[in-house]
């Protein structure tokens, strides 16, 4: 999905890549059941080959609601799919992973990895197998200089993406407040992927599109009620603030929340690498002034397309993808 390298304990190591994916409208479900970690696949045609998809986990809806397009659309490629959970158990994904790659079930592996430093020897242990790779993140997070045969990385362009948010976050300000507001600003938890360089880009670019603008406290938020909490409590100290940059879908919509149970407006709040249907309806209602989607469907035809030419050719040099991402605004 491309998907991206994300470092910290359990929920909060894989705290981005949820943000990026569990914000994000994925795919329709499109059925099949989830396989046990050395699972057995969808079934559907037993010369295909076997790739194995290991998301973060799947109690996370959007990496089920992944998990079951990637079946849909893996087929059309001449894949069967087995899906691992490993529950955001980061030595279980490589365990499980190792598995497969070893038993010689999987013939193509697309993986998540909650921390991608665990698995340096699973991707020398894939190279030597001829099983393709692609991973989250870039080269360096595994131990390499630099792109290898057999294996592609998929990653956010994190400043591309705050960018966007300050942005679209500063355009509001202007149209909608002549150009002056205060604002509070979400962030991630220290040890999240991106989280410096998303940060940084957003505030310059709020501060370049709406000079007028003017943090006044920052919280930090991953999931609603706590983002709920934390804004409200904001507010009573900065009652005067009418902007809200938003961290992802979750702590942006913990922060409507918060301004709603004090009797608040809130116009301007924009969603940074969010998506998920939810947070696109609150931009269709007009809670949300904009969303910054990363297009994980277009991100898991790529992966997929890619897998299989790799597969065609597993000693061709890997590539590095980039989630695509679009500003989604209440005026199209």
């Amino acid at each position: 999905m491309s998907h991206r390298s994300t470092s910290r304990g359990a929920h909060r190591r894989a705290a981005l890549v949820v943000t990026a994916v569990s914000s994000v409208a994925l795919l329709a479900a499109c059925g099949g059941s989830t396989q046990p970690a050395d699972g057995s696949g969808s079934g559907s045609d037993s010369s295909a080959k076997t790739l194995v998809f290991s998301p973060l986990g799947l109690q996370i809806p959007a990496m089920k609601q992944l998990s079951d397009g990637i079946k849909a659309y893996a087929a059309s490629k001449g894949f069967d799919v087995i899906v691992q959970d490993p529950g955001l158990d980061a030595q279980k994904q490589v365990t499980d992973l190792q598995s497969v790659v070893q038993s010689g079930r999987a013939d193509a592996v697309w993986a998540i990895m909650v921390q991608p430093s665990s698995a340096t020897a699973l991707v020398g242990e894939a190279q030597d197998a001829g099983v393709p790779m692609v991973l989250n993140g870039v080269p360096a997070d595994y131990g390499l200089d630099g792109l290898v045969p057999g294996v592609s990385f998929a990653t956010i362009d994190y400043t591309a993406l705050g960018k966007a948010a300050g942005e679209a976050l500063g355009t509001c300000i202007n149209d909608e407040l002549d150009g002056k507001a205060q604002v509070i600003m979400e962030e991630s938890t220290p040890g999240t992927a991106g989280k410096e360089d998303i940060e940084t880009a957003a505030k310059d670019a709020l501060a370049a599109t709406a000079p007028g603008a003017e943090i006044v406290t920052s919280v930090v938020a991953s999931e609603r009620s706590q983002a709920q909490t934390d804004i409200g409590a904001a507010l009573q100290g900065n009652p005067e603030v009418t902007a809200v940059l938003g961290n992802n879908d979750e702590g942006s919509l913990g922060a409507i929340g918060a301004f709603k149970a004090a009797g608040k407006e809130l116009p301007c709040i924009v969603d940074t690498g969010g998506g998920n249907d939810e947070s696109l309806a609150s931009v269709d209602s007009g809670d949300l002034y904009a969303v910054v989607a990363l297009q994980f469907q277009d991100d898991m035809t790529q992966n997929v397309d890619q897998l299989a030419s790799m597969v065609a050719d597993p000693t061709a040099q890997g590539v590095q993808l980039t989630t695509p991402q679009k500003v989604v605004t209440g005026k199209g």
